[in-house]
């Protein structure tokens, strides 16, 4: 007679409280929701799973008029109605998968990216639950799937390309990621990749298999000297 396993919910449940503490360290609250009007927010969905932690990606309908086709977070412009960033986020995130905010545990907001000419997109993290059931909007969405987390630092199939921004040498990154359960290849790059990287780096605290323009030793997003002194043209590829 085999003896019975170790419970899985206390190492659930461990895994997900050393995340939080890790990127709450990172967390930049309200502190630049002012400074753009021209705002939008993304929703990093976070889940636990089989002792590891996963991603939540979208694949936007070929209906939509910018970024058809394209894998992203759920996310969108911020609403006069939305009372902040984070509002946004889940707002956009019910829409989009039919994930109601109180199936979210927010656990922070990372600093604003720049993202075409004065648009700004803050990154919202917060954990859901390993059995959610998306519901996609078919207007907006195509289709949701999973990627292990620890897929964005040591990926099977990966490219990246360079491109210079106010001086700096800047990494795009790419990762084809093939769904086991359905067969079907996703390409996640730009923004959303570099997002991903940056999570994982922060949560999973490995050293990549492949270059990345983030200091190692020192993680954090880019500077506020950054973020207050934009580019003249920042550059929707990343």
């Amino acid at each position: 007679m085999s003896r019975p396993g170790p419970p899985q919910e206390p190492v659930r449940n461990s895994l997900i409280d050393d995340a939080k503490a890790r990127l709450k360290k990172h967390d930049s609250g309200t502190k630049y929701s002012h400074c753009s009007s021209n705002k939008f927010s993304i929703l990093l969905p976070l889940l636990a799973k089989d002792g590891k932690l996963y991603l939540l990606f979208t694949l936007r309908s070929e209906k939509l008029r910018r970024s058809p086709g394209e894998v992203c977070f759920p996310g969108g412009k911020c609403e006069p109605m939305d009372a902040d960033d984070v509002a946004t986020a889940l707002r956009e995130a019910q829409e989009e998968v039919g994930l109601r905010p109180h199936q979210v545990d927010v656990v922070c907001c990372l600093m604003p990216l720049p993202f075409d000419k004065d648009m700004w997109i803050t990154p919202v993290v917060g954990f859901i639950d390993s059995d959610f059931e998306a519901r996609p909007n078919p207007d907006e969405v195509k289709n949701v799937f999973l990627v292990p987390l620890e897929y964005f630092l040591r990926p099977r199939v990966y490219h990246q390309s360079h491109l210079t921004r106010r001086g700096r040498r800047v990494i795009i990154h790419c990762f084809e990621y093939t769904d086991p359960e359905h067969g079907v290849t996703y390409c996640i790059r730009g923004l959303t990749a570099r997002c991903a990287v940056f999570i994982a780096l922060v949560v999973l605290r490995e050293k990549p298999s492949f270059e990345v323009d983030f200091n190692l030793s020192d993680l954090i997003p880019p500077s506020e000297e950054s973020f207050l002194k934009p580019p003249k043209h920042a550059l929707s590829k990343l």
